[in-house]
């Protein structure tokens, strides 16, 4: 096992000190215990989830019936990928990691006690630690980080060049969505929202085999995207009634999946209206503001199966392995690349929309 190298006592690091207040400073490299690995981070991805949280957003800064989720001052950022530079005692065993591997740990830390935890649902842990928002778990926005004992963690292949490892973390969501969809080689699918959430979904479902597979967005570059993870419909929700195309590919039954996320409460209105009786819709999504629907139709009139979706549990090796075979095309899914000191203009491009898909971040 090689030997790690010698570091310096500080690093830079994005700080998180409250909606739109986010510092690039100098903070003490993290020190190690049993069971913990320290990274040098070689990328990290900006979530529309940190995009929200920039900017306000009611989960992550609390409202009248929620307490608030972010706990600054904290470093933030969960997709992301490293090179092993210290391991703590026993680390290397448990984790099958040397220094100079490339790796990646899931973005939620588990307790193991909970009693999610203990039924195998590790992803709805109950203290909930997911990187770059409790103090407990720094993020990745930073030049190095810490894997905490009990954290959930892989080795990448280091032929993924390290702009496309930070999209590990947002596909292995897309592909726990499309499973919670449980589609069928008979089903017509439509993805509401081809960001790249979205786009991982296109590219998951399309290995399902569906009948159809239709992808909604305002965007029409965004759509060409899309049809390259494999959409055999694209349909813009601006330039057409979707709800009405849809029902017109389907002899007027509409869509057995719907998976929503875009985070647009007019996407969830128009779901409902387009999917067929005794269909699934997945949400995968942060919501900026409430939404409203006529909850009738989920059940005296068409009796859906209405399913969440949360982090990416089981399916890191799945989205390493659709990467390394290049089955989605990631050049076009990845539409900037900043340094971390650009954080804010990364967010704002996030936010914006209409000129980015994942932008990454090199410290």
């Amino acid at each position: 096992m090689a030997e790690s190298k010698a570091l310096p006592d500080e690093m830079k690091s994005v700080i998180c000190f409250g909606p739109g207040d986010y510092r690039l400073e100098n903070i003490p490299i993290p020190t190690l215990e049993e069971g913990e690995v320290l990274i040098k981070v070689l990328a990290a991805g900006i979530c529309a989830g940190d995009a929200k949280c920039y900017a306000g957003a009611a989960l992550f800064w609390g409202d009248a019936s929620r307490t608030a989720y972010c706990e600054p001052p904290i470093t933030p950022g969960h997709e992301f990928v490293g090179e092993v530079v210290r391991l703590g005692p026993g680390a290397g065993e448990k984790y099958g990691l040397e220094i100079g591997d490339h790796c990646i740990s899931e973005q939620i830390v588990p307790c193991w006690d909970c009693r999610y935890c203990k039924r195998g649902s590790f992803h709805m842990c109950m203290p909930h630690d997911i990187y770059g928002f409790h103090q407990k778990t720094p993020g990745a926005m930073a030049e190095f980080m810490k894997f905490p004992a009990g954290s959930i963690n892989f080795k990448v292949p280091q032929s993924i060049p390290a702009w496309q490892a930070a999209y590990i973390e947002p596909l292995a969501c897309s592909i726990h969505a499309v499973e919670r969809g449980e589609i069928q080689f008979n089903h017509v699918v439509v993805i509401s929202g081809c960001g790249p959430l979205g786009l991982g979904m296109v590219a998951a479902a399309k290995q399902k085999s569906p009948a159809k597979l239709i992808a909604l967005d305002l965007f029409d570059w965004k759509l060409e995207v899309a049809r390259k993870c494999g959409a055999d419909v694209v349909l813009n929700p601006s330039k057409c009634d979707v709800v009405e195309e849809v029902k017109k590919l389907t002899d007027g039954y509409g869509c057995d999946v719907y998976i929503e996320v875009s985070g647009h409460p007019q996407s969830v209105k128009q779901g409902l209206l387009m999917i067929a009786k005794l269909g699934t819709f997945v949400e995968f999504s942060v919501f900026g503001r409430e939404t409203t629907v006529d909850w009738t139709i989920i059940g005296d009139t068409k009796e859906l199966n209405i399913r969440g979706g949360h982090c990416g549990p089981n399916c890191y090796p799945k989205a390493i392995s659709m990467i390394e075979q290049h089955q989605l095309p990631i050049e076009d899914i990845i539409t900037h690349k900043l340094p971390l000191e650009d954080v804010v203009k990364g967010i704002n491009l996030i936010n914006k929309g209409s000129e980015s898909i994942k932008v990454v971040l090199f410290p």
